[in-house]
């Protein structure tokens, strides 16, 4: 009973596991977002909105994978699958930008493939100890 009221996640009334359930599930939201994003034509509606943000695109590509690398290593209940989602993270960054070669107004470049990995490796750094802070509470 006193582990149930110092634990912050049963105050929502939530088990671990449907936690693991929801960060998961954003975890494919965001997959399903990154694919959509990076396979648009250049001219869309949307590309052109993200275009009138004025915000350095290797900065959205490392956000986008260092988000996705996180949520994996914190979401999967087993280490090593977390750590395999997170190296799968930066196939598909690497395979989403061969894809934008046949996306019309996309150009295929070096750099967001470096964004993408330099994202996935400090998402998977610091997902591992917020992944033993969530254990310990």
């Amino acid at each position: 009973m006193l582990r149930e009221q110092n634990n912050p996640t049963a105050r929502f009334g939530l088990t671990s596991e449907t936690w693991r359930t929801l960060i998961l599930v954003l975890w494919a939201v965001l997959i399903c977002c990154v694919i959509i994003g990076s396979l648009l034509p250049g001219a869309s509606p949307i590309m052109v909105a993200i275009g009138r943000l004025h915000i350095w695109d290797k900065l959205l590509h490392f956000s986008a994978y260092l988000a996705l690398s996180i949520l994996a290593v914190v979401g999967f209940r087993d280490r090593r699958r977390g750590l395999m989602a997170c190296l799968s993270m930066f196939f598909l960054g690497v395979l989403l930008e061969l894809g934008q070669h046949f996306s019309p107004g996309r150009v295929v470049e070096l750099g967001d493939v470096v964004a993408n990995g330099v994202g996935v490796s400090c998402g998977t750094l610091l997902g591992l100890p917020i992944r033993t802070l969530i254990a310990i509470l």
